[in-house]
């Protein structure tokens, strides 16, 4: 028997909150826990926070990709719209979870590290470099997802998706933010992973600028979409 929609929706949101607080708990804590670790030596903690970004997103991915398509990214949900994948109802509704998930994922990682619960970032980030960073990191993203959606792939994005993340934090300058959603998280948590909020708003333009060239390579690479 079928759930009713409106269960259904509740489920999928669920899903999406739960993944995106995940995912900022994952990449906000472990980038405390590396500061903590290794105080002096910023390679070896950006080493630390990629591993434990790579391996919690591919898992969080895995856990929740039949239930919501654990996207925890707005820019994933709506090239999944314009592709015609997900209603643009749904992605109504799943931006604005995506986005206070990650602000409760930011607050439980500073709670579970003896900080406060809330702490305004000041890490200015945005510079030329930065930009152009998020929009390659964005647009990859985004190509390594639908391309194996369209390749009937899509079971493998849990690996994809995490190995593409834990590289481009040390192939962009950016450290590969590439999700508004976890963008804003940041914001709430004054250490290694956070991001100013000054800077904020360049990085959603860049990420929303890398997400539509990544959907247009997309559709001119691989016109035809596949069943596995």
């Amino acid at each position: 028997m079928t759930a009713p929609r409106s269960l259904t929706l509740a489920r999928r949101l669920t899903a999406e909150f739960v993944g995106s607080a995940g995912l900022a708990a994952v990449v906000i804590g472990s980038g405390i826990a590396a500061q903590q670790l290794s105080p002096s030596d910023v390679g070896l903690q950006l080493l630390e926070n990629a591993l434990a970004t790579a391996f919690g997103l591919g898992v969080l991915i895995l856990v929740f990709m039949t239930v919501s398509g654990a996207h925890f990214n707005p820019v994933v949900s709506i090239v999944d719209s314009l592709s015609g994948l997900r209603s643009w109802r749904d992605t109504a509704f799943y931006i604005p979870v995506q986005i206070f998930g990650c602000i409760v994922g930011a607050i439980f990682a500073n709670l579970m590290f003896g900080q406060a619960a809330v702490t305004v970032s000041t890490t200015v980030r945005l510079t030329p470099g930065h930009f152009l960073s998020e929009v390659v990191a964005t647009a990859g993203l985004i190509v390594v997802i639908f391309a194996l959606v369209r390749t009937g792939r899509a079971t493998l994005a849990p690996i994809a998706v995490g190995a593409y993340i834990g590289g481009a934090y040390f192939f962009t300058s950016s450290t590969s933010f590439a999700n508004p959603a976890i963008t804003v998280g940041r914001m709430f948590s004054d250490t290694f992973a956070g991001i100013a909020p000054t800077s904020a708003p360049g990085f959603i333009a860049a990420q929303l600028i890398g997400a539509a060239i990544g959907y247009l390579l997309v559709r001119f690479i691989f016109p035809e979409r596949r069943v596995a």
